[in-house]
């Protein structure tokens, strides 16, 4: 099988998740994060329905798939909780740290994957896997802001706990295509089921007051949308293709975001930046392997 077959939905998850992101850091102090968690819920109905109702697929709720379903919405619902801790970390703690520490966790999901699911690797690609990682940390580093109030420790936990959460629910995913009556289309209807669970209930209790406009509709749809529309591209990737490789590459959607800033922002690129991406784009050759 050719490895564009999962490498495919795995650079268009990576540059959905890029633009979106890059869209969110534009507009975020106009839309609450909790908002934009209520957003996502609904877009990821929309993309989600969208392929789900246009794709042949097995009953979802069949004797035969229960396991399936257990799994599928499970994993869902832990990448969900993931999202909220996060989202509770950057509150209470310093979002330069929180956003590197976030980078990580598609580490945690190759090993995993190594640990629970007996996914091995080639050494060369392995290498190239570590590239992406490192990329990512330094991408997502920013120096600490000296007129930061000082906070409490009470982030710590959350974002390791969200990075915990986030591995898990990769792994869980791609252990639960081995499962009777396994299929990425319903597997899609499970996301959403597992993001309506968390992030709509997280949403709904913290973003739904206030006014809705016109305008931030749009401008949490659109970014939204894309995110959503990346989540599909990773279901799509990981029935086909190693977790261990296509998490560290749709992991490393900050590649496309710098580039967003640079050209949407004007945001100007540093030294540490190019050696970042010339890192991540070295482990990307690399870790497909032959």
């Amino acid at each position: 099988m050719s490895p564009w077959v999962w490498l495919t939905p795995a650079f268009a998850a990576l540059f959905l998740y890029g633009v979106g992101q890059g869209l969110v850091k534009k507009w975020i102090a106009e839309v609450p994060p909790a908002r934009f968690c209520l957003y996502f819920v609904a877009a990821k109905a929309i993309v989600n329905m969208g392929f789900f109702f246009a794709h042949p697929h097995p009953a979802p709720f069949s004797p035969e798939g229960r396991a399936f379903l257990a799994a599928g919405v499970l994993a869902y619902i832990l990448d969900g909780a993931g999202w909220i801790l996060y989202f509770q970390s950057i509150v209470a703690g310093p979002i330069t740290i929180v956003g590197t520490l976030s980078a990580a966790y598609p580490a945690l999901t190759v090993v995993f994957a190594r640990v629970f699911l007996g996914e091995t690797l080639q050494p060369l690609q392995y290498f190239g896997v570590v590239l992406v990682i490192s990329g990512c940390l330094g991408l997502s580093y920013a120096p600490p802001d000296p007129n930061a109030k000082s906070t409490g420790k009470s982030w710590i936990p959350m974002a390791a706990a969200a990075l915990v959460l986030w591995g898990a629910a990769q792994t869980i995913v791609k252990y639960s295509y081995g499962l009777p009556q396994s299929s990425e289309v319903n597997l899609a209807l499970f996301n959403t089921i597992g993001g309506a669970l968390t992030l709509g209930t997280f949403g709904w209790l913290k973003g739904r007051h206030g006014s809705h406009s016109g305008r931030e509709w749009l401008r949490s749809f659109l970014p939204m949308g894309m995110m959503a529309g990346g989540d599909l591209g990773v279901i799509l990737a990981t029935r086909s293709g190693p977790v261990s490789i296509v998490t560290p590459l749709t992991g490393a959607y900050p590649l496309v975001t710098l580039g967003f800033a640079a050209l949407a922002l004007k945001e100007k690129v540093s030294r540490l930046q190019w050696v970042c991406i010339a890192l991540i784009l070295a482990g990307m050759f690399l870790s497909p392997g032959t």
